[in-house]
């Protein structure tokens, strides 16, 4: 007797067959781990140099994509618990930690399968009428799906994956790597074991990852269609995508309590006004997000907050911007040309003050205090000298500004903080990152606010 192996060493799947710009696609779905197992990423290491099709990994957005995937799953569970009558108390207390969102949902996967359509043996699927609604193919074991487009998203449930499997057989929240913030190390009470477990047979069974398979294309065609897909996309401005996502708990605080209680008095806009002589006292939202993720994660950008975060921080937070809203001329017509606090990047370095006597290492609550309380009486006029401290010599600084030097960096780095036009306006520049600091080394002088230069040079004079 002779044994036919091939229904043990293949898959059979059930495909919509389309053609995408004339090109043979498959249109398929799979489940989560499924898909992990019957795929593989075409970059270095997995391929010989000359088949590389993708970029290298990014391990930080994959993981931001774990932490996304996981909500998923654990707001599916939640759905069908409710759907079936049960209690879910335990999935959204875990999805509060997390940061909620009322919906969620992955882009399709793009795949490359090395074979041909005959190679899939395709047989048509009709209805009781005789119209054909679907392909039935099978895909060998030894055939992987080589990912085009999605290789972080793939990463990212590998991860999620690699969690839910350690913590249903540890009960234990890894020391390293957890998904769940704040608990590592701990052991896992019973209503937040059941949290995972479904979570987990959700990845295993049931939801779900849409595929759009390409046939047997070579390294040249994979390339290509990896730069199409992912140059050919315009991207959505940071101040729209930052309008539109509910889920970051930095964005959930500037619209609920910024704006809706209206403790922020300058309007919010989604583009910034380049001509200062237009100015109407607005804000607009990209610079809104990236002062509060100073303020709140001492990060330049919301990516990855958490809702515990902002709990911390919301007092102060709160505090923050009434005594931001209160320095003359703020959110008013022609801030811009009336007082520097108009530009962003002194509110990021009033930000990251605040920032760090709350919550940093050299906490300091004198300092906070005298900080917030001195904000709205702070000089931001264009013509106070200090803030053209680096248009002078050090010379003319210590005549005009005493004591200013101990509070600037000691390096001989170029500090260009920005310049006075002909109006006799102070323009910062454009390298906020690198002026912020300086700029809050200035406030710290002039609020007699500790120096944190000051270990500096106590080492230098040791």
């Amino acid at each position: 007797m002779i044994y036919d192996l091939s229904a043990a060493t293949a898959s059979r799947e059930d495909v919509l067959a389309s053609y995408n710009l004339g090109a043979q696609t498959l249109t398929m779905r799979l489940p989560i781990a499924r898909f992990i197992d019957m795929s593989d990423v075409p970059n270095d290491g997995a391929v010989d140099p000359e088949e590389v099709s993708q970029r290298p990994l990014d391990k930080n957005h994959a993981g931001l994509l774990a932490q996304y995937i996981l909500k998923g799953l654990i707001h599916a569970a939640a759905n069908l618990r409710k759907a079936e009558g049960k209690d879910c108390s335990h999935h959204e207390e875990v999805l509060k930690v997390l940061g909620p969102q009322r919906y969620y949902a992955l882009q399709p996967i793009v795949v490359n399968l090395p074979v041909t359509l005959n190679d899939l043996k395709p047989q048509k699927q009709v209805n009781q009428a005789g119209d054909e609604i679907s392909l039935r193919i099978g895909v060998s074991h030894s055939t992987l799906m080589w990912v085009v487009d999605g290789q972080h998203r793939r990463y990212g449930m590998n991860t999620v994956l690699d969690f839910l499997r350690n913590v249903r057989a540890t009960q234990v929240y890894p020391k390293r790597g957890s998904l769940y913030p704040g608990k590592a190390g701990e052991h896992i009470p019973p209503g937040e074991m059941e949290v995972w477990r479904d979570a987990l047979q959700l990845a295993l069974n049931y939801c779900t990852v849409t595929i759009e398979a390409h046939l047997n294309l070579d390294a040249e065609q994979r390339r290509q269609l990896f730069a199409d897909l992912n140059n050919k996309g315009k991207s959505v401005s940071a101040s729209m995508a930052f309008d539109f996502d509910n889920s970051n708990p930095i964005n959930v605080f500037i619209k609920d309590v910024l704006m809706g209680e209206g403790i922020l008095t300058a309007p919010v806009v989604e583009k910034d006004i380049v001509e200062w002589s237009n100015h109407d006292g607005s804000m607009a939202r990209k610079d809104l997000v990236a002062i509060n993720s100073i303020l709140i994660l001492n990060k330049t950008n919301p990516r990855g907050a958490v809702p515990s975060q902002v709990d911390k921080m919301e007092d102060t937070a709160r505090r923050f911007w009434e005594a931001v809203s209160s320095i003359s001329g703020f959110g008013e017509a022609k801030a811009k040309l009336n007082t520097v606090a108009a530009q962003p990047v002194v509110l990021k370095a009033l930000a990251k003050l605040t920032y760090d006597f709350a919550m940093s290492k050299k906490s300091d609550e004198v300092a906070l205090e005298k900080l917030l309380d001195g904000i709205p009486h702070l000089d931001f006029s264009h013509n106070n000298p200090m803030w053209r401290a680096y248009e002078m010599t050090p010379a003319e600084r210590q005549k005009k500004l005493p004591g200013l030097n101990d509070y600037l960096p000691h390096d001989n780095a170029n500090r260009d903080l920005g310049s006075t036009d002909t109006k006799g306006l102070m323009r910062f520049g454009a390298k906020h990152n690198d002026i912020y600091p300086v700029l809050g080394d200035i406030i710290r002088w002039r609020l007699e606010l500790p120096n944190r230069h000051e270990d500096e040079a106590v080492e230098e004079a040791a």
